[in-house]
């Protein structure tokens, strides 16, 4: 191993590091987990509307019984897991390939290409896709058991923790679904007055 490269690289694309911005250095690790947080925040008012303008559609055109109004939602309810799932696709390959959602323009943090340009849509779509490593491992470890919802939460946010971490393992500094994806964070350049 060169004394350049990390123990983990060999999980990175062929890219030198030479691609990689370097006028802006990488948000530390600790902003992007609090612009993460804050994203969470935010997605969770989206699905909201969503699910509630969902919902009012559904109702408009197949009224339900007044015996029986669960029955409808349980009924529909991969169709609306969908929903919410093309809704955020919606909402973050849009935001992305402006450079920023919501939460990351407060934090200032921008999301750019390797040669510092917004993403294409398929490059945003690779990171979306590759993005679910956040969240898929533990998903998939909680299904052969019966765990309590306190349980659940110490999973989940511990695999979040530690692969937040295995960001300090990368040459750049980059999340691995950004290395994955050919993206980068990227501090906001102060605004000259």
């Amino acid at each position: 191993m060169r004394p350049t490269q990390r123990p983990l690289d060999f999980l990175l694309p062929v890219v030198s590091n030479d691609c990689f911005m370097t006028t802006h250095k990488a948000p530390s690790i600790l902003k992007r987990m609090a612009c993460f947080a804050y994203e969470g925040i935010l997605i969770f008012g989206v699905t909201f509307i969503s699910g509630l303008m969902f919902t009012m559609v559904l109702d408009t055109l197949m009224p339900s019984s007044a015996s029986d109004p669960v029955s409808k939602s349980l009924t529909y309810r991969s169709v609306f897991q969908a929903f919410i799932f093309c809704v955020l696709t919606a909402y973050f390959i849009y935001f992305w390939r402006r450079g920023q959602t919501l939460a990351m323009k407060t934090w200032r943090i921008q999301l750019l290409d390797l040669q510092g340009q917004h993403l294409s849509t398929s490059m945003a779509l690779k990171r979306w896709i590759s993005s679910w490593v956040w969240f898929i491992p533990p998903l998939m470890a909680l299904v052969p058991f019966s765990l309590s919802m306190a349980e659940r939460a110490v999973l989940c946010l511990g695999w979040i923790s530690v692969w937040a971490t295995l960001a300090r393992f990368q040459a750049s500094q980059q999340f691995w679904h950004d290395a994955w994806s050919n993206t980068q964070l990227v501090e906001e350049a102060p605004k000259q007055s």
